[in-house]
């Protein structure tokens, strides 16, 4: 157990036992034409506590909270904040109840500034000025306070992931919110700022405030609540202090079988070079330069982890070996060198080269959501020899046929091809893309963000078939702002800064701080692993 859950423990406990919750839901259902969201969900969150709330994709983690805000209404059930029952028709109501929420994707208004963004919808008047003036000596004092500083001049663009989250906070306690719910706060931040959220969320328990947290990442449970509650399938399946709890009891509880949180894998047995990267250098259309003369290699048979903060040129290096971006430098594959400027650098050339490709947003990247999953299962491919009838028929039939067995290899749930790839799960999504290109028995596998969004059990699914690409002699290349994902699957570390390489370390030879310095920019002392 962490300090800070130390620290959270002893402040839940030091809550008086007489105090009613600050939260009660009682039989709390909610339907969604014949799905079955929330069935009789009852939970109860002490004041000045951290709860967490973890569970599968699809558990109806996210309608509960949803409910609890005012965006939807229970068919059946009761809330009570403070021991009094009080009805939330919408947010608005919850807002007047106390209540904040901390949305995945922000609802801030790009062009405005902080301070704008704090005001907007709680005005004193038509006048702007006294709102503005009015709410710039709350946002210091609330700055001070809460350890939330940030420019309240600045517009939104301008700020960081991170500083934009601290503006999504300050506008819930600018609203005066005794009761916050973050919902998976850490999804877009890196692991500094991740780090910061939980200091600045000790700091809002230490001074009275309830939080509740949604989140898949038990690392992030453990580390900070005081109190987990377990979603499956709709249904509360247990509530449990995090101290007398486990990551691998509350995997379990989440998927209703034991789950492995580290994929078992033996040594590397490298082989041949599949890919070399000389100098290469990438110039986006601003002319500012995003590659600074990178170099890489990777073997058969080895995963190459590509941990950064994200932003400082994996990106760009995933799209260059993909095929969607210009560069100048060189690159190999097999030994045999790509045109990364002519009419023959494109994704299609580099599939003809064994080149398969994972990318970082399977939405607007991997998959057309409206399309069926036997339609997604071929894109990109849909030229090739098997898939056609003849020159003008591509063989539908075929394509189901192939894709129902793909998904099924791939446990891919429902496992129905004829479905539009929006009717599954994130996870399922991403099984979809991972199926469509393995089974295309690449030499070489990009692999972006690979379980971003994924819930945990769909986690171990895919760390197991990428180990077993990597076993079947092929290369991997993995990029991932997930450090636990980073050190438990790859073989050799790359850590980037700033459109650079600024060291390779052995997993079982270095640890998070480390990384986490290299991540920094603090330069490499060791030299290349």
């Amino acid at each position: 157990m962490t300090g800070a859950q130390d620290s959270g423990a002893r402040q839940a406990t030091a809550a008086p036992t007489s105090a009613p919750p600050a939260i009660e839901l009682r039989g709390i259902s909610k339907a969604f034409g014949s799905v079955q969201a929330n069935k009789d969900i009852s939970i109860r969150v002490m004041p000045g506590t951290i709860h967490g709330i973890i569970g599968e994709n699809g558990a109806g983690k996210s309608t509960l909270m949803s409910i609890l805000y005012g965006f939807y209404k229970a068919d059946a059930g009761e809330i009570l904040i403070d021991g009094k029952p009080t009805q939330i028709p919408d947010s608005q109501a919850a807002i007047r109840a106390g209540i904040g929420m901390v949305f995945q994707h922000f609802k801030l208004v790009q062009n405005f500034t902080v301070l704008e963004n704090i005001i907007l919808g709680v005005e004193d008047g038509p006048l702007l000025r006294p709102s503005l003036s009015k709410a710039r000596k709350e946002l210091k004092r609330l700055a001070e306070e809460y350890e939330l500083h940030v420019d309240p001049d600045e517009t939104i663009e301008e700020l960081s992931v991170g500083h934009q989250q601290r503006v999504e906070i300050l506008k819930a306690l600018y609203r005066q919110a005794d009761i916050l719910i973050l919902d998976e706060p850490t999804g877009v931040l890196t692991p500094a700022e991740a780090d910061h959220l939980f200091r600045i969320l000790d700091n809002l328990r230490q001074q009275g405030k309830t939080i509740i947290l949604i989140t898949h990442k038990l690392r992030e449970i453990m580390e900070i609540t005081d109190t987990v509650s377990v979603m499956r399938r709709g249904e509360m399946t247990a509530t449990v202090k995090t101290s007398e709890t486990s990551p691998e009891q509350l995997a379990e509880l989440m998927v209703g079988r034991k789950v492995l949180l580290h994929v078992p894998k033996g040594p590397a047995n490298p082989g041949e070079t599949v890919l070399e990267i000389e100098n290469l250098r990438v110039v986006d259309e601003d002319k500012v330069e995003r590659l600074k003369g990178v170099d890489l290699t990777i073997r058969a048979g080895e995963i190459l982890g590509i941990a950064g903060v994200s932003g400082n040129g994996q990106s760009e290096l995933l799209e260059v070996l993909g095929g969607y971006a210009r560069a100048t430098g060189t690159i190999r594959i097999n030994g045999q060198e790509i045109d990364l400027t002519g009419k023959h650098s494109d994704a299609q050339s580099r599939r003809h080269r064994g080149i398969a490709h994972v990318p970082e947003d399977r939405h607007h990247y991997g998959l057309i959501l409206d399309f069926a999953a036997w339609e997604n299962m071929v894109f990109g491919y849909h030229n090739e020899p098997e898939y056609q009838k003849n020159a003008m028929i591509m063989d539908n039939d075929g394509i189901v046929e192939k894709t129902a067995a793909a998904m099924e290899h791939f446990d891919v749930r429902p496992p129905i091809p004829t479905l539009p790839a929006k009717s599954f799960s994130g996870g399922n999504q991403q099984k979809i893309v991972l199926a469509r290109e393995i089974e295309r028995n690449p030499d070489l596998l990009l692999v972006g963000q690979p379980t971003r969004g994924v819930d945990i059990g769909a986690i171990e699914f895919i760390h197991k078939r990428i180990v077993e690409l990597r076993d079947a002699g092929k290369a991997v290349l993995l990029v991932s702002v997930e450090l636990d994902e980073i050190m438990s699957l790859s073989d050799r570390i790359a850590v980037m800064f700033d459109g650079q390489i600024m060291g390779e370390r052995l997993p079982d030879e270095t640890n998070e701080r480390e990384l986490g310095l290299l991540m920094a920019g603090i330069r490499d002392t060791k030299g290349a692993a």
